[in-house]
């Protein structure tokens, strides 16, 4: 089930269709029935030429009761000049609306965050949902960590799918590179950059958004690729490592990390060994992440 048929909602939906995925069934819903209903007509006339073959339709959350997984993408869009904080305590409201009713459908599947701020929305899930930690996932910085591959391998002339780099923390402003994990064929990258080469695609990675809603008013592409992958690897049973929002036992918070992934949802997050200077930038990011959650009422 995918909540939300706005520009993420419906890219995670069309990134399905044009992948093979073991997806037998979307079900769309969205507060907005027309919505919901048009995006389903418009996403079922490619049925006849995609590489997979589901079944879509629309539905209510009395049927996620029968749903492996139930994806999280609805609430009110991040405007130019908003860091995705700002949309905390509208967003919170509009979760608490979806995950109560979800649950009350017999719902015994795992959530999958997209919605922002996503590691905020992921630990209220898990707190409203009641479901164990490893069941309730956000997207984290998955697509910051694709964004970062995409950079160094543009730098380095090569494939993006040769890099092992991780963006982690926040999915938000106080995220940064994990440089110190980063490798290309088992080469360090920092052998590879320059320090003033790996300062700028840090911050090229952690500002695209706000450039991208700058310039077309919404990011949704790229973060749809990256649920499908997301997706995949849950219902295959891949345990890929995936930066995915998880709860982080230590700091108390969701936060983006490498964690391996599969049928039960987050198996068990890795524990990278991070230089001096990067576990102070986590432990700031963690901090920035329980001040958001304090703006939070009633959490």
């Amino acid at each position: 089930m995918i909540v939300g048929t706005g520009n993420v909602g419906s890219s995670i939906a069309f990134a399905l269709l044009n992948q093979r995925t073991p997806v037998e069934e979307i079900i769309l819903t969205d507060i907005n029935i027309a919505d919901a209903e048009g995006e389903v007509m418009d996403l079922s006339d490619a049925l006849a030429v995609t590489p997979s073959f589901l079944k879509i339709r629309t539905g209510n959350y009395t049927d996620a009761g029968d749903c492996d997984i139930c994806i999280i993408t609805a609430g009110a869009n991040q405007n130019p000049g908003e860091s995705r904080t700002d949309l905390v305590q509208k967003n919170t409201k509009i979760l608490q609306s979806i995950v109560g009713p979800v649950m009350a459908s017999g719902f015994d599947g795992i959530f999958l965050v997209v919605s922002n701020p996503v590691d905020t929305l992921s630990f209220l899930t898990w707190n409203y949902s009641h479901l164990s930690a490893e069941r309730v996932i956000g997207s984290g910085t998955v697509l910051d960590s694709a964004r970062l591959r995409f950079r160094i391998a543009e730098k380095l002339e090569i494939n993006p799918k040769s890099v092992h780099a991780y963006q982690i923390g926040e999915h938000g402003d106080s995220e940064f590179t994990l440089w110190s994990s980063a490798y290309v064929g088992g080469e360090k990258v920092t052998n590879l950059l320059l320090d003033h080469d790996r300062e700028k695609i840090e911050r090229l990675v952690r500002d695209q958004a706000y450039e991208i809603i700058e310039k077309k008013g919404a990011t949704h592409y790229g973060i749809g690729a990256c649920v499908v992958q997301i997706v995949n690897c849950i219902l295959n049973d891949e345990r890929r490592v995936l930066p995915v929002s998880s709860f982080d036992d230590n700091a108390g918070v969701y936060n983006g990390f490498p964690a391996i992934v599969g049928r039960q949802g987050v198996i068990r997050r890795l524990k990278p060994n991070l230089t001096e200077k990067e576990g102070i930038k986590f432990q700031e990011s963690i901090n920035a992440l329980r001040e958001t959650l304090r703006l939070v009422k009633d959490v």
